[in-house]
């Protein structure tokens, strides 16, 4: 097999040959949003331009209704792209307006530019499959439809089920304000609910006999708080009380609940330190007479970044140049700074990159790779992915420098020209990093070799328990 039968300029005008009908998906996805695991038509719509395309579709993967795995070719190396498309609750948002304005109140948004994530994942796939088809080269492509990113680990449930097993590589991307190859790790996480039951009173007739879940609730978030003092300063714990037991102030509360979020960079620290909460919530209800049960409901293991993927996907996106964003794209990313991103949101957003970004609207450049690895604080299902798999992920520039995720202005830019031009850089990156796999054994023997180092050979474990199924995460979502 020759090198330039599947050359970085062959894929690119593959991915360019499609890329029209595949933004247009993008905005379909986007003016449809729909929340964690109800994703039915943006799936509907995928796997019918995926069947056009000859792909062979296996639907309800994972035991997800919206879960699907799209394949295309025989043999190997087996290669697989990742695309979402959940959206987020109430962020619903009139498109191409530096003013908060939302189509319909309460309503979802995709605030995390999802919309675009799955359709450039797909564009990947197909262009690569229009690239071995034309020259004949085996090797299988697939596409695999996650859902539940944003609340459900979709891809966790994907991977317990051994969907990733027999890849030899994986690719990803996410829509950002920045164009780079992702070196960094992420934190580990844990979700679970926390619920006390005690016995319900007349607050002023009889509250001797009453014992209180609601004060239980708060005594272990004061338990917690005192913890942080007493854990690792690179671990995080976030909480909600979901269920107060009531709104009347004159009865015990007889049943109150919280979720809890526990994160740390490496799955083994965040299990230990959710042990930790544990006994904080058995204390709270000795404290309180009552009894406490813990549902785990939502978990993700940490990124294992691997160089010798990055690398070759570094080589092609130097190589492609950043997106080629016009004076209309400058204009409305330079409108909607000025009056709808504070500069403090513009610092922060350039903070972990380069901070010579801040005085720029959009990135017209590709950040070179750091010379050593960070953590990401925040949490991604890629990580489940990146233990069983050698796994890379790129970001491309979207949006405006300084625009915050999961905000209505991002959701006001998420079918915008600039937002297109992002996604079709990243196809061309994902794309053209996998055909590099398929032509060069030796770039997947390497990055096999570094997974199995940096997970010391353990094996993949899935950090949900095997009695958590979907449908608990789907019952809470709804």
């Amino acid at each position: 097999m020759h090198n330039d039968r599947l050359s970085l300029d062959v894929i690119a005008r593959h991915v360019d040959a499609k890329a029209e009908d595949y933004c247009a998906l993008s905005d379909r996805i986007w003016a449809t949003p729909e929340l964690a695991f109800e994703e039915h038509r943006s799936v509907a719509e995928q796997i019918a331009m995926l069947e056009r395309e000859g792909f062979r579709i296996t639907p309800h993967v994972g035991g997800m209704a919206t879960a699907f795995v799209a394949e295309w070719g025989s043999g190997g190396p087996v290669v697989g792209i990742l695309g979402e498309f959940d959206a987020l609750p109430d962020l619903a948002q009139v498109s191409g307006l530096a003013e908060h304005k939302p189509t319909v109140t309460g309503a979802p948004g995709h605030g995390c530019g999802h919309n675009l994530l799955g359709a450039g994942s797909a564009l990947a796939a197909v262009a690569l499959k229009d690239a071995l088809e034309a020259e004949g080269i085996a090797g299988t492509v697939r596409y695999y439809g996650c859902p539940a990113e944003e609340s459900g680990s979709g891809k966790t449930f994907m991977a317990r089920a051994g969907l990733f097993d027999d890849l030899d590589a994986a690719f990803c991307w996410h829509p950002n304000v920045i164009n780079e190859v992702s070196t960094t790790s992420s934190l580990a996480c844990i979700q679970a609910y926390f619920r006390f039951r005690g016995r319900a009173a007349h607050a002023a007739a009889a509250p001797h006999v009453g014992r209180s879940a609601l004060d239980a609730v708060e005594l272990m978030n004061v338990g917690v708080n005192y913890m942080r003092e007493h854990m690792p300063s690179d671990a995080r714990v976030h909480y909600a009380i979901t269920n107060t037991g009531g709104d009347a102030p004159n009865v015990v509360q007889a049943y109150a609940e919280s979720l809890y979020l526990v994160r740390s960079p490496h799955l083994p620290d965040a299990e230990r330190l959710f042990e930790r909460v544990k006994k904080i919530a058995e204390g709270a209800a000795l404290m309180t007479e009552t009894s406490v049960s813990v549902q785990i409901t939502d978990a993700t293991s940490n990124v294992v970044p691997n160089k010798a993927l990055q690398e070759a996907m570094y080589e092609n996106m130097r190589r492609l140049g950043p997106p080629a964003f016009d004076e209309s794209d400058v204009a409305f990313a330079e409108k909607l700074q000025k009056s709808a991103l504070t500069e403090e949101e513009i610092l922060a957003s350039v903070k972990p990159y380069d901070m010579s970004l801040k005085t720029k609207v959009l990135h017209d450049g590709v950040l070179a790779m750091p010379a050593r690895e960070e953590v990401m604080m925040g949490t991604t299902d890629v990580g489940d992915v990146s233990w069983i798999v050698p796994t890379v992920q790129c970001h491309t520039a979207c949006f405006a420098i300084g625009t915050p995720f999961h905000t209505w202005q991002l959701v006001t830019q998420g079918n915008l020209p600039a937002a297109h031009k992002g996604m079709v850089l990243a196809a061309k990156a994902m794309a053209a990093t996998a055909a590099d796999c398929l032509r060069n054994p030796d770039l997947v023997a390497r990055a096999k070799a570094e997974l199995r180092e940096r997970t010391g050979g353990r094996a993949y474990r899935c950090p949900i328990p095997d009695d958590v199924t979907p449908d608990d995460l789907r019952a809470k979502a709804a």
